[in-house]
C-alpha cells in the first residue's frame, strides 16, 4: 500500500501527519518551563558578571514573590470577569476596597475574617461593574474608570470614619494588623539557604529560588497559589467553566445552547471583584502592616497588564506578576545596584529578540531591537548605578517593555468587552 506524499511511512515515528499539517508546538506548559530557566540562566550570568550578589538572593526572590501576589490576584480577578466577556478596569478600585474591609476586620475579628471581609468588600465592588456593564450595558471601560474614582473616594472616607481614634490609628491608615500565620519547611529551608551562599553558578541562584520557596511562607500566599491552580481547573476542566468562557468568546451562540449568558457574566465578575479583594487584603496584611490611603499603588493595573501578558491564562498570568513583582523588589532592596545589573539582562534579551526578528524576515524589527539592545549595554557598560529616580520606574517600564515584546502573540476572548443583549441570537 503507498502512503500519501508528506505522511509517515509504516513503523516510523510518531502518528501519520496529515498533507499540509502545521508543524507541531511546544506546548505552553513547557514553554512556561522553558522561559522560566531561561530566566534563571540570564540572572545567575548577570550576578557572576556584575557582582550584583543580592539580584537573586532569598531575600529578594522572597519580596518579589510577596510583591508579586497582590499583582496576581488582581490579574487572576481580571481573568474571570474578560473569560466571560467582559472587561474590568475597575480592578484597581476592587483592591482598594479589599485593603478597606481588610484593614477594618482583621483589626476586630482577626486574620481570616479579614480576609473574607476583603473579598467581600471587593465583590461588591465586582457585583456594581457587573450590574453596569452586564443589565444595564455600560461601557466596560467608562464603568471600570467609575468603580475605580468611586472606590478611592469611599475608602479615603470610610477609612476617617474606621480608624480615627483608635491607638495607632489615624484618618489615613489603620492600627497595626496581625500577621498572617507563616511557616518554614524543616531542613529543606536551612539547606537551601546555606547552598545559596555558595556563590556556585546556576546551582546558587536555584537554591535561592528554594530557599525563597520554603522560608516564611505565608498562609495567605498558599491559598493565593491555590487559587490559581483551582481557577485552571475550574475553567477549562469543567462543564461550569466551559459555559463560562463560552459567554467571552460567543455569547448568542451560548444563548442558543440554553446557557444564561447574564449569571454567568455576573458570577464571573463578582468572582473577579472577590479575588481583587484579597489582593487587596495580601497587600494590607502579608505586604505591609496594615491600611493606608493609596497603598495599592497602580497595581491593579499591573495586574491586569500581566493578565494580557499572561494571554488570559493562569500559569503565563503567575509568570508575568512573578516578572514585574521581581522588578520592584530588585528596586527596594538593593536600589540601583541591582537594577543597573539587570541592566545586562535587558539587553541580552532585546538582542537575542532582534535575532528572532531577523529569522522570520523582518528586517525592520530586527534593526529596531538590535539598536535598543545596543543602546541599554552601552548604558550597562558606562554607568555604574542607576539613578533612584528612575529605579522608581522599574516595574512600570517592565510592563510596558514586557507588552511591546509579546504584543504580537496575543488573543483575547472573541467577545472580551462586547455589549449583549438577551435575545440577540434570535
Amino acid at each position: 500500500m503507498s502512503t500519501v506524499a508528506g505522511a509517515s511511512a509504516p513503523g516510523a515515528a510518531g502518528p501519520p501527519q496529515p498533507v499540509g499539517a502545521a508543524p507541531r508546538r511546544s506546548s505552553p506548559r513547557s514553554m512556561l518551563w522553558v522561559w522560566l530557566l531561561l530566566g534563571l540562566l540570564a540572572l545567575a550570568s548577570a550576578r557572576v558578571l556584575s557582582g550584583a550578589d543580592d539580584i537573586d538572593s532569598p531575600g529578594t526572590l522572597g519580596a518579589a514573590l510577596t510583591l508579586a501576589i497582590p499583582i496576581a490576584l488582581a490579574g487572576l480577578g481580571g481573568l474571570w470577569s474578560e473569560r466571560a466577556g467582559v472587561v474590568n478596569i475597575g480592578l484597581e478600585g476592587m483592591m482598594i476596597l479589599g485593603t478597606l474591609g481588610a484593614g477594618y476586620y482583621t483589626f476586630h475579628f482577626g486574620v481570616w475574617a479579614g480576609l473574607l471581609g476583603a473579598m467581600a468588600f471587593g465583590a461588591i465592588g465586582g457585583l456594581l461593574h457587573g450590574t453596569a456593564t452586564v443589565v444595564f450595558g455600560v461601557d466596560h471601560i467608562v464603568s471600570g474608570v467609575a468603580i475605580n474614582i468611586i472606590a478611592a473616594g469611599a475608602a479615603a472616607f470610610l477609612a476617617e470614619v474606621f480608624f480615627s481614634g483608635l491607638p495607632g490609628g489615624g484618618p489615613t491608615q489603620s492600627p497595626a494588623l496581625p500577621n498572617a500565620p507563616s511557616f518554614d519547611v524543616p531542613i529543606l529551608s536551612g539547606a537551601a539557604s546555606d547552598l545559596a551562599t555558595k556563590d556556585w553558578f546556576v546551582v546558587s541562584d536555584a537554591a535561592s529560588v528554594v530557599a525563597a520557596l520554603t522560608t516564611d511562607m505565608s498562609a495567605f500566599t498558599l491559598l493565593a497559589l491555590a487559587a490559581f491552580a483551582g481557577t485552571y481547573w475550574v475553567l477549562w476542566h469543567t462543564p461550569f467553566g466551559l459555559r463560562l468562557r463560552s459567554c467571552g468568546e460567543s455569547p448568542t451562540a451560548a444563548e442558543t445552547l440554553g446557557v444564561n449568558v447574564y449569571r454567568y457574566k455576573m458570577i464571573a465578575v463578582t468572582a473577579s471583584g472577590a479575588l481583587a479583594g484579597f489582593a487587596g487584603c495580601y497587600l494590607a496584611v502579608v505586604a505591609s502592616s496594615g491600611y493606608a490611603n493609596g497603598q495599592t499603588g497602580g497595581r491593579g493595573y499591573i495586574g491586569l497588564a500581566a493578565m494580557i501578558f499572561g494571554n488570559w491564562r493562569p500559569g503565563g498570568l503567575l509568570t508575568g506578576s512573578l516578572l514585574f513583582g521581581y522588578t520592584d523588589a530588585a528596586r527596594l532592596r538593593s536600589g540601583g545596584e541591582s537594577v543597573h545589573a539587570l541592566l545586562l539582562v535587558v539587553a541580552a534579551g532585546l538582542l537575542v529578540f532582534a535575532l528572532w526578528q531577523l529569522r522570520r524576515a523582518r528586517a525592520a524589527h530586527a534593526i529596531g531591537f538590535a539598536v535598543a539592545g545596543g543602546v541599554v549595554l552601552f548604558w550597562f557598560l558606562a554607568a555604574d548605578t542607576i539613578p533612584s529616580d528612575f529605579t522608581q520606574m522599574t516595574p512600570f517600564v517592565a510592563t510596558l517593555l514586557v507588552l511591546a515584546l509579546f504584543s504580537q502573540r496575543l488573543r483575547m476572548p472573541a467577545a472580551d468587552g462586547q455589549r449583549y443583549r438577551r435575545g440577540e441570537a434570535g
